[in-house]
């Protein structure tokens, strides 16, 4: 059984970040800065409250008999208590005869085409420690993106109006870019769990190194940004963000009204409608948040029994990293052409490249990931590469015929883009020959068109 370090990891980070939100908004009230005090104490609360509930909701709680763990958590202090149930529960484990077992199967990854299926004993001790895990994992993201990323941003902003950062803004800031890092990697840990449910998920340290790469210069790069844009346009700010928000805010919301799916009823048997709306509303309110700053490796799926999208859509993410640096790269050419003199001190052209550069490791660090790290790459039914080639390929059919005649040939071929395919990937061989075939067909089409219109 495996030390649970990750718990302690989150509830370390939530720990730090509160004691440093609190110490830093008490030096604005000796300040006289009442407003970022009370964002400050705004952003910390609020997400504290959020933890509080999804670990007595996930916990189940209010229906259980626990009334000093309800007052701890209404204290604040039920992170911790948590943090103690489980490492109590992970040292007595074979102190204690275990009074039954439950028995998991799980398939191995494909070896040679085939992939065998293993049966593993499950003690009841695991399994309070497998509930810990998975309540703390979603934990983290909740305080990453509803309360780090918004605490990181104001304290950036703050530290441009007053040009200089003091040692407790400097330092609330450090750990918030960890706490948001971290919460976006259990993020792309949970996704990967929760689409592969039926194997053996083994993560190496070199994902890890991958994935916290890849988030740390998109997270960094996108506050960055966000903050210098702000700083010279205050009133246009808000429309920005409000739009990215509430296009990822309905995202989901428009796609289960398209697919003409009945209200989902399973969530939780002991919620009503109104209760189950509201927490389709928050799930959806934290999954704009996500997108707000980085790509959410859990794509909601409303129509769905776990409201998860387990298929792999390269063409959804290759596109929304081509609008995020295209939108990060105009706001940054609008912060240039309209900063004011207070960034007469540094070279304007060099930060603008070094952002976008900054941004483009980003994108490069989640292709090896995906290509190289991901520990279920064999069961892709295509890889990276070959999902961006088609993805280019598709935008390319779009550009050159206006008319939408050139989109029949993959319509003759029999290709749907963004239908997943079931069967493991074992070899690309024949998709890069498909791949061929239909730009062929598009030459020899696009050429015919062109000949009969002359």
């Amino acid at each position: 059984m495996r030390l649970p370090s990750s718990i302690f990891v989150s509830v370390s980070l939530f720990t730090a970040e509160t004691t440093a939100a609190l110490y830093l908004s008490s030096t604005y009230r000796s300040d006289g800065d009442q407003i970022w005090q009370g964002l400050t104490l705004l952003f910390t609360l609020v997400t504290s409250v959020l933890v509080q509930l999804t670990l007595t909701f996930i916990h189940r709680d209010l229906s259980r008999d626990r009334p000093l763990v309800l007052l701890l958590h209404i204290l604040q202090l039920g992170p911790i208590v948590r943090c103690l149930e489980a490492f109590c529960i992970y040292g007595s484990v074979g102190r204690v005869e275990e009074p039954y077992v439950s028995i998991t199967r799980k398939r191995q990854m494909p070896r040679g085409g085939q992939s065998e299926e293993v049966e593993r004993q499950v003690g009841q001790a695991e399994g309070k420690l497998f509930t810990h895990r998975a309540a703390f994992a979603r934990t983290s993201v909740i305080q990453a993106f509803l309360g780090s990323a918004p605490q990181l941003t104001l304290q950036l902003y703050i530290c441009v109006l007053q040009q200089g950062v003091s040692i407790g803004r400097g330092t609330l800031m450090v750990i918030s870019l960890l706490s948001i890092v971290y919460g976006a990697l259990r993020c792309n840990i949970l996704a990967i769990k929760i689409k592969y449910d039926d194997y053996e998920v083994d993560v190496r340290p070199a994902a890890y190194l991958c994935i916290f790469l890849w988030r740390s210069f998109e997270i960094a790069t996108r506050v960055t940004v966000l903050v210098l844009f702000s700083s010279v346009l205050q009133l246009w700010i808000l429309p920005v963000v409000l739009l990215n928000f509430f296009l990822f805010f309905l995202y989901p919301w428009v796609l289960f009204w398209q697919s003409h799916s009945p209200f989902p009823e399973n969530i939780e048997k002991t919620l009503t409608r109104v209760g189950t709306t509201i927490v389709l509303c928050l799930l959806t309110f934290l999954y704009a948040g996500i997108n707000m700053f980085c790509w959410s490796a859990v794509q909601l799926k409303l129509n769905d029994p776990d409201l998860i999208n387990k298929s792999q859509n390269w063409y959804r993410m290759a596109v929304y990293y081509m609008l995020r640096f295209v939108e990060n790269a105009s706001l940054l050419l609008l912060w240039y052409i309209y900063k004011t003199d207070f960034y007469r001190f540094i070279c304007s052209p060099l930060l603008v490249l070094q952002l976008l550069v900054a941004y483009a490791m980003a994108i490069f660090f989640m292709l090896v990931f995906y290509q190289f790290c991901h520990p279920c790459r064999k069961l892709f039914s295509s890889n990276m590469t070959q999902g961006l080639w088609d993805c280019s390929a598709l935008l390319c059919l779009v550009c050159y015929a206006p008319d939408g005649d050139a989109i029949s040939p993959i319509e003759k071929a029999g290709l749907d883009p963004l239908a997943p395919d079931p069967t493991p990937h074992t070899e690309t061989a024949n998709d890069t020959t498909r791949a061929w075939c239909v730009w062929e067909a598009v030459a020899i089409e696009e050429g015919e068109r062109r000949h009969s219109q002359l």
